[in-house]
C-alpha cells in the first residue's frame, strides 16, 4: 500500500507513520521543514522511544520523504492508495490546495483505484473538514468524481508525544509513550478497508472521539493549565501535586457522566479509562512541559473544544460540574509569551473584562449563572496567587 504522509514532525514519525510502516506500507513523508526533510530522505530511517514501566526502542525503516511544495508530492497522491496527516488543525486548510491538486492530476491519469484520505488530528472529525477545504478547491465539475473514488475517513488519534530530548541528539529520533489508539469511521471507506495493526474500526466514531476529548484532552489540558499556576514545569510534575490531582480526577468523572449519560458507556469502565489516562500523565519519562499541553487556550476555550463542550453537557443532563469550571478558569489564567492566543486572551482580558472574555471565548451567553462562577474562581485563583 502506497501511503503519503502530511506531517513529519514528533506525531507523524513517532505514531502513524511508525504504523503504517510496521504495515510494511511504503510511506513518503511530506513537510515543509527541508532539514528535516532532507535528514529523513537521506537516512530513509528514525528511532522511537516508547517509554513507560518497560522502556524499548523500535526502529522505523524504508521510509521516503519530499518537501510539501516539491511537485513530487502531487504525484504521489495521484498514485497513492492512503493520504494520513498530523500536522496540526489550523495546517489543514492550508494542504487542502496541494491535495486538490493531487486528485486533479490523478483523475487526468484516469486513476479510478480506491483513495482514502484520513486527516489524524487533534480536533472532531478532521476529514470531514479537510473533506470541505478540498471540494473549495476542485472543480465543481470533479466533485461527483471525488464522491465515488475518494474516502475522507474521520478518525480520533491518541498517543502522548512530546518534544523529543534525545541523549545523542538525533533529531529524527522520537520519544512516545507506550500507550495509543487509533479508531476509524469503517462507514467512511472507499472500497477494501486495509488491515493496519493498531487502526481500530467503528460504526460509533463519536462516541470514542467525545471519549477522548472529555477525558484524555480535558484532563490533560486542566493538568497543565492547574500546574501552571502551581509553579509545575511538567505534566508528570504537576498530577503529582495531590490539589491538581484531586481536580482533574473529579473533572474527568464530572466530563464521565455526560458520556455514560450520551452513549451508554459502562460506568465502571469508564472509571478505568479515567485511571488509565491518569497514570499516563504520571508517567515520569514523559518530559511533557505545561505550555506545550496548554498552548491555544482560545481555541481550547472554545464551545466545541475539551472544557466548554462536556461544561454544556453538565447542563444538558442536569449534571455536577464545579470542577470542569475550575479548569476553565484556570485556562483564563495562562500565560505563555511564545504563544499567540495566550497573549491574545491576555489582551482581550485586561482590555474587556474576565466576564467579556467567558461570553466571547466560550460562548456561553445564555448561561450567566455559570460565566458568573467560572468568573468568580477566576478571581480566587488571582488572590491566591498575589
Amino acid at each position: 500500500m502506497k501511503v503519503i504522509h502530511f506531517g513529519a514532525g514528533n506525531i507523524g514519525r513517532g505514531f502513524i507513520g511508525k504504523l503504517l510502516a510496521d504495515a510494511n506500507s511504503q510511506v513518503t513523508f511530506t513537510d515543509v521543514n527541508q532539514p528535516l526533510i532532507d535528514q529523513l530522505a537521506h537516512r530513509q530511517s528514525y528511532q522511537v522511544h516508547i517509554v513507560g514501566q518497560e522502556n524499548r526502542i523500535e526502529k522505523v525503516q524504508h521510509v521516503h520523504a519530499v518537501n510539501s511544495n516539491d511537485p513530487k508530492t502531487i504525484e504521489f497522491i495521484a498514485m497513492a492508495d492512503m493520504v494520513t496527516t498530523a500536522v496540526g488543525p489550523q495546517v489543514l486548510e492550508k494542504i487542502a490546495s496541494t491535495l486538490a491538486k493531487g486528485i486533479i492530476y490523478r483523475e487526468e491519469l484516469g486513476n479510478t483505484q480506491p483513495l482514502n484520505i484520513i486527516a489524524c488530528e487533534n480536533m472532531v472529525r478532521g476529514s470531514s473538514q479537510l473533506k470541505q477545504h478540498v471540494l473549495a478547491q476542485l472543480p465543481e465539475k470533479l466533485h461527483q468524481w471525488v464522491e465515488r473514488h475518494i474516502g475522507f475517513v474521520d478518525s480520533a488519534v491518541d498517543r502522548i508525544v512530546p518534544p523529543m530530548e534525545a541523549a545523542n541528539d538525533d533529531p529524527l529520533d522520537v520519544t512516545v509513550e507506550s500507550f495509543s489508539e487509533w479508531i476509524v469511521d469503517q462507514t467512511q471507506f472507499i472500497g477494501e478497508i486495509p488491515t493496519i495493526n493498531g487502526m481500530e474500526l467503528t460504526d460509533n466514531l463519536m462516541a470514542f472521539i467525545e471519549r477522548k476529548l472529555f477525558t484524555l484532552n480535558t484532563g490533560h489540558a486542566i493538568t497543565a493549565y492547574l500546574g501552571q499556576l502551581y509553579g509545575c514545569q511538567t505534566i508528570s510534575d504537576a498530577i503529582a501535586e495531590p490539589k491538581i490531582y484531586t481536580v482533574v480526577k473529579s473533572a474527568m468523572e464530572e466530563s464521565g457522566q455526560v458520556l455514560i449519560q450520551r452513549y451508554g458507556f459502562n460506568e465502571e469502565t469508564h472509571c478505568q479509562y479515567i485511571d488509565k489516562i491518569l497514570t499516563r500523565f504520571a508517567n515520569p519519562y514523559l518530559k511533557d512541559d505545561v505550555n506545550r499541553v496548554g498552548r491555544q487556550p482560545i481555541r481550547k476555550l472554545s464551545p466545541n473544544d475539551r472544557l466548554v463542550k462536556p461544561l454544556l453537557g453538565t447542563l444538558e443532563y442536569q449534571l455536577p460540574n464545579k470542577n470542569l469550571i475550575i479548569g476553565i478558569a484556570a485556562a483564563l489564567h495562562f500565560r505563555c509569551d511564545s504563544d499567540p492566543q495566550a497573549n491574545e486572551m491576555a489582551k482581550r482580558i485586561n482590555e474587556n473584562g474576565v466576564y467579556q472574555a467567558v461570553i466571547e471565548f466560550c460562548a456561553l451567553a445564555q448561561y450567566p449563572q455559570v460565566v458568573e462562577k467560572i468568573c468568580s474562581q477566576y478571581q480566587l485563583m488571582m488572590l491566591s496567587n498575589q
